[in-house]
């Protein structure tokens, strides 16, 4: 069959990905030591584990710094490897359903609104999300594109959700939670893995081969592919959302004593259909990590990347965003009670925008983009059960200048099976460009402006949680929580247009909690919710367009109940049913979702699963109004797993 003129150009751009990455690796290769990284053990089927090895997996997100999960003072939970693979995802914001602290509804079939504790929408500006140490959100709009989010999840060692504000150690827009996406080192990646599947709604695939450099080395390439059918209406039609994307990628980790190095790296293309044009969106990322230890008291870290990212919307923006990151932490412990880490980091982005019509202007089109902080976080031993904690960030970005990040916690582990802790916290929401730069039409008189005074929304959150291990197979977490916001995001109506403000306040409680029952060494039952009360209103003389109903779209509950048997050592099955309440906006119906798998061992080396969503249910919609928004329908994944 010829080739068309573009799929020819579509090659010719994924040639160019490939090769920028390849010559940047071999620069860092040549210019690097072989240093670095401890080898993080490999988490193992949560249906094979017992409680107190449970309470043992080390998590990084809470201090950053490795910590026991039972010893960790916050609303954290962790998605291992094998729950993704139990789950039968095929994306990361499908695996991020396993976590019971966030919200996570599908739009269509490329967009997710995801967050965690209100404020939710598909431009959602609340979350930090991190992979691998890359801070992936977009300076447009202080959120996520999950669309262009692609992580091969069989190399996803686990992934650490915190609900709740994590801004004096992440920064900035770590309001309401942070999503850590930790992949393996590169020495537990051994070998080859083929992961090949399809369905009636997408077909995927995944080729990972591993091996040694030199004595001290390792390293992993893969690539995936994955294509994703249209949506389709409540009527039937299609909504014309049509995907193909594909990735590849490395790592490579060197480990000697007291040093470790990774350098990593990742390239992407995707192409999206929609009305009037095809969404292309391309990228390519390289890191490299540096560490060192000093005995178990003292440890320095170095970590730089560059990200680049493109991105064309037909009759919107033609979107070309550069960053350069560089960021160092120093860890010791000081007169034997205190734990002290500090560091230092800076962030340069270049956004190079082309309006691509009348209808939506960024004003300037091109941005440049600084971002820098100092921070310090004291862990100090009150007692041998009593930890106290103290942090502060300052941060610097274009638009506000200075801001200041404190927080403290308060934990008491007055039982060896028992965590007590409380924490009181400052984040705050920056500016993007959005906020100040965005202009409907793009030439006076504007329909809507950006508003050039528009400060960052602030968030004053309280909590209180309670973590515990009372019996021989069961463990739980209840955490209660307060924010109070203000300065949010306003849409004021003017003589000269909408113009964005900060006129809006309000509070926020909730309680989440989840918790894990091992039945037997073959079973295991999960189950999470969260319930949370949302008030937010105007500042007297505001009339916002919209209301307060424009900036959250969130549920007052949702629960889940999980199941994993081991049927026999070859044969595993998967249940998992979710609930969740009425979407205010739209609205959008409460609904019942219950997700199945069933795998099969045939060998040591090869694994079949079948996979099913919305078993129960020919479809429901979960974002939207009710015209235009998708019905998330029933889908079947069949997928075949070769290890060698």
């Amino acid at each position: 069959m010829p080739i068309t003129a573009a799929q020819a150009q579509r090659a010719h751009a994924w040639a160019r990905s490939a090769a920028a990455i390849g010559t940047g690796a071999l620069t860092l290769s040549a210019l690097a030591a072989p240093v670095i990284y401890a080898a993080v053990p490999e988490l193992k089927d949560l249906a094979e584990l017992s409680v107190e090895q449970l309470g043992n997996i080390t998590v990084t997100s809470v201090a950053r710094r490795e910590q026991r999960l039972s010893d960790a003072p916050a609303a954290i939970y962790v998605i291992s490897n094998d729950d993704i693979r139990r789950s039968g995802a095929t994306t990361l914001p499908e695996a991020l359903r396993l976590a019971p602290n966030l919200q996570v509804a599908r739009a269509d079939a490329n967009q997710y609104a995801i967050t965690a504790r209100g404020f939710n929408n598909v431009l959602a500006n609340k979350l930090l999300v991190i992979i691998d140490g890359r801070t992936v959100y977009s300076p447009l709009f202080s959120g996520v594109f999950w669309e262009a989010q692609q992580v091969m999840l069989e190399d996803v060692e686990r992934i650490e959700v915190i609900s709740g504000p994590g801004a004096t150690l992440w920064g900035a827009n770590a309001v309401n939670g942070v999503i850590n996406v930790i992949t393996k080192s590169a020495s537990e990646t051994q070998g080859a893995l083929l992961a090949a599947g399809a369905g009636n709604r997408e077909t995927a695939s995944s080729l990972r081969w591993g091996g040694k450099l030199g004595e001290r080395g390792h390293y992993r390439i893969y690539g995936t592919l994955l294509d994703l059918d249209n949506s389709k209406l409540s009527n039937g039609n299609n909504v014309v959302d049509a995907s193909q994307r594909g990735q590849l990628g490395f790592r490579a980790d060197w480990l000697l004593p007291n040093q470790s190095l990774t350098l990593q790296g990742d390239a992407y293309r995707n192409d999206i259909e929609q009305p009037g044009g095809t969404r292309e969106l391309a990228g390519a990322n390289l890191l490299a990590r540096w560490s060192r230890t000093w005995g178990s008291d003292s440890s320095l870290y170095v970590q730089l990347y560059y990200d680049r990212v493109e991105r064309r919307q037909p009759g919107a923006i033609d979107e070309k965003l550069d960053t350069w990151d560089i960021e160092a932490q120093h860890g010791f412990r000081l007169a034997g009670r205190h734990k002290i880490i500090w560091g230092a980091g800076y962030r340069y982005r270049y956004d190079d925008l082309r309006n691509l019509g009348p209808a939506v202007a960024f004003v300037p089109a091109s941005r440049e983009l600084h971002r820098s902080h100092v921070f310090a976080h004291d862990e100090i031993a009150l007692t041998d059960k009593l930890d106290l904690t103290l942090g502060l960030k300052f941060e610097h970005n274009n638009y506000t200048q200075w801001e200041v990040l404190p927080n403290a916690r308060l934990s008491w582990r007055f039982a060896h099976d028992r965590l007590l802790w409380s924490a009181l916290s400052r984040a705050v929401r920056a500016p993007s460009r959005v906020d100040r730069e965005l202009f409907i039409p793009a030439a006076p008189p504007f329909a809507f402006a950006g508003g050039s005074g528009f400060d960052s929304e602030v968030a004053k959150v309280f909590e209180v949680g309670y973590r515990a291990q009372p019996g021989p197979g069961w463990s739980y977490s209840v955490t209660l929580f307060h924010h109070d916001f203000d300065r949010l995001r306003t849409l004021e109506p003017t003589p000269a247009g909408i113009v964005v403000g900060n006129r809006m306040q309000g509070r926020l409680d909730g309680v989440s909690a989840w918790g894990s029952y091992l039945v037997n060494p073959s079973w295991r039952l999960t189950a999470g919710f969260t319930r949370m009360w949302q008030r937010l209103e105007l500042e007297p003389g505001s009339a916002s367009f919209g209301g307060t109903a424009a900036v959250a779209n969130d549920p007052e509950f949702s629960w889940q109940i999980g199941t994993s048997f081991n049927l026999s050592p070859r044969h595993e099955l998967d249940l998992r049913i979710r609930r969740v309440g009425t979407l205010p906006n739209g609205p959008v119906p409460a609904y019942t979702a219950v997700d199945a798998r069933f795998g099969w061992k045939l060998t040591r080396e090869l694994e079949i699963s079948l996979s099913v969503q919305n078993l129960l249910d020919p479809g429901h919609p979960e974002w939207g109004g009710p015209l235009t928004r998708a019905e998330i329908e029933r889908a079947a994944f069949l997928k075949l797993l070769w290890r060698l």
